[in-house]
């Protein structure tokens, strides 16, 4: 059941919940993180807008220590942005299911490191700061670029003020007064997208908690409660990572076969071994392209959550489960 939750999760096929559930999610371990940060440095480190502010009056006053400060932590939100892209854009070219587990996987381990690491203030006090926010930044880059790329450039998991902003938007449709009419021509009615004004009001309130989470935290286990959230972060991108280990060991040990379990039926490209459909004649293929890959290797994956249905539709015989019926769902 965890399995499953992880793989829904972050997982490749996305479905409107889960992209629901991942937000508010990476909202809530944004807030954390930020208010930790707070604590720490003094600094909010997914606040780009107050950084890039306090760089130009800094340079107004002369002083180049913090424009340069302010520069790295830019520049390691930004390197944290074109990581995930990178990343999400290779495993989508392979046709991997960890396309945004992989992302996640790589924060969770950068915050356990990071929790790991905080006797490095004791003994190296000068390189802790600059270290800290360069970290913490690169984190919330990474994250907050997760969720852009999801929701389709819609929502941000660390941008509070384009939240609000949107949220001010749809409160304005929902409360303008429509006219049937006007001047004689029929005008259309405006109309508020509920869903989506819930969807940015539980962002908020998620971002709002976690940061009361990440303060209390940081209070009671210093940079040690970076590791906790870590470990949550490991355990719901898990699935995914060795849904594409697999694959790939299975890749190495056996070759691309074809499943014929239908003469008549087109023939369908799986990858398994003949162990696991004893009852289809098994034919060797080793030119599979890859969108044969994509598709085989996504009807592996739900076959590994439905092993009981294909077993029992097995049995009922091979002309009423023709390999493209449960290679489909």
């Amino acid at each position: 059941m965890l399995a499953k939750y992880s793989r829904r999760l972050t997982g490749k096929a996305r479905t409107y919940s889960a992209n629901v559930e991942l937000a508010c999610f990476l909202s809530f371990v944004a807030g954390a993180i930020n208010a930790g940060g707070f604590f720490a440095v003094g600094e909010y480190t997914s606040h780009m807008t107050g950084i890039v502010s306090h760089m130009a009056d800094m340079l107004t006053i002369g002083d180049l220590e913090y424009l340069f400060w302010g520069l790295g932590a830019l520049m390691a939100f930004i390197a944290g942005s074109a990581c995930t892209s990178m990343i999400i854009n290779f495993a989508r070219h392979r046709y991997w299911q960890s396309e945004y587990a992989l992302p996640i996987f790589i924060e969770a381990n950068g915050l356990i490191f990071f929790g790991v690491m905080d006797g490095l203030q004791l003994n190296v006090s000068w390189l802790w700061t600059p270290f800290t926010v360069a970290t913490l930044c690169f984190i919330m880059g990474l994250q907050n670029a997760i969720i852009t790329d999801i929701s389709n450039y819609k929502l941000r998991s660390t941008h509070m003020t384009g939240t609000v902003t949107d949220i001010g938007i749809e409160l304005g449709k929902a409360f303008y007064w429509n006219r049937a009419n006007r001047d004689g021509q029929k005008v259309h009615p405006v109309r508020a997208n509920m869903k989506k004004l819930w969807l940015l009001v539980e962002v908020l309130i998620l971002f709002f908690i976690g940061g009361v989470s990440g303060a209390i935290g940081y209070s009671y286990f210093g940079f040690s409660f970076t590791v906790y959230v870590g470990l949550v972060l490991v355990y719901i991108s898990s699935t995914p990572l060795l849904d594409d280990l697999r694959q790939i060991v299975k890749r190495l040990n056996s070759p691309p076969v074809v499943f014929d379990s239908a003469p008549e039926m087109e023939k369908e490209n799986v990858i398994a071994t003949p162990e696991d459909r004893p009852d289809i004649t098994v034919t060797w293929k080793d030119d599979l392209s890859p969108a044969d890959w994509a598709e085989a290797q996504e009807a592996e994956i739900w076959a590994l959550d439905h092993r009981e249905l294909l077993e029992a539709k097995t049995n009922e015989g091979p002309e009423e489960t023709p390999a493209k019926t449960w290679m489909r769902q």
